[in-house]
């Protein structure tokens, strides 16, 4: 599983807190933690007006890079934020994130197809200028287009990270039956490719929310989700990643449960 680490967004209270400090010790203290706890790449979100945002970013990227070698995920939702921020970084990591929503393909597609950005990867949101499609056959239509998109810049189909787009369980009306419908036609269609999702999205405004993201981790993983934007220092978590991938036999001879449990990443905290 790609684990993508989500608390450096500043979408959370005490990171904000600390990006309009300056507070560096705070943001790499979380880029080592979620290091140490074996994530892919460390997501980095300023959640701050966009005139703003670049220099945020800069700032970010350079406290996070200072304490771990991991690759960032430079997260904006403007594409010419990322196209100005992707430049901070010491090795390539993720473009978070396009859409079929206005020219956010053609602004960053371009950019990957240069030689020297071969390394870049990208999340693809399955939206477009109509918002978020309400059913999984018109998220479908979306996904086809960004495919198009990718075959006429010459981008793999591993080097995208497709997101079916996780909306609030409380609202839904066929529970996760949508995303797990576009995860399989995605895997089946192309299987390369990488699904991802923020797992905490299916949540919200619901009671003991670790329980319903758990729940939907598993499934969606059965489906074929095989990246999440989570907390790889949840320890439960992180647990119930390496578990469902033995018990999927996406582990061989479940190696890969026993290493993370002999590195103490999974199980109880060893004292």
């Amino acid at each position: 599983m790609i684990i993508i680490g989500e608390k450096i967004n500043g979408s959370i209270p005490s990171v904000a807190e600390a990006i309009a400090k300056r507070d560096a010790e705070f943001i790499k203290a979380r880029a080592i933690a979620q290091t140490e706890a074996g994530a892919t790449y460390i997501d980095c979100c300023a959640s701050v007006p966009e005139a703003q945002e670049v220099e945020t970013l800069h700032w970010m990227i350079d406290c996070i890079q200072e304490v771990t070698d991991l690759p960032i995920s430079v997260d904006s939702p403007s594409p010419a934020v990322l196209t100005e921020a992707y430049k901070f970084c010491k090795r390539p990591g993720i473009f978070n994130s396009v859409s079929g929503e206005g020219s956010k393909i053609d602004t960053i597609f371009p950019i990957m197809a240069q030689p020297e950005n071969k390394g870049w990867e990208v999340i693809a949101l399955l939206s477009d200028d109509t918002g978020i499609p309400k059913n999984a056959a018109d998220r479908l239509k979306v996904f086809d287009k960004i495919m198009a998109k990718a075959k006429e810049y010459g981008i793999s189909p591993s080097r995208l990270h497709i997101d079916p787009l996780v909306e609030m369980l409380c609202t839904s009306e066929n529970g996760i039956e949508t995303n797990t419908e576009v995860i399989r036609s995605v895997r089946e269609q192309y299987p390369s490719i990488h699904i991802t999702a923020a797992i905490s999205n299916i949540s919200f405004n619901l009671p003991v929310r670790k329980l319903i993201n758990y729940g939907f981790l598993v499934l969606a993983m059965n489906a074929g989700l095989d990246s999440a934007i989570m907390d790889p220092t949840n320890r439960d978590m992180l647990g119930l990643v390496y578990s469902t991938e033995a018990l999927l036999g996406l582990d061989d001879y479940c190696m890969e449960y026993i290493g993370a449990y002999r590195e103490g990443l999974i199980g109880p905290v060893k004292k």
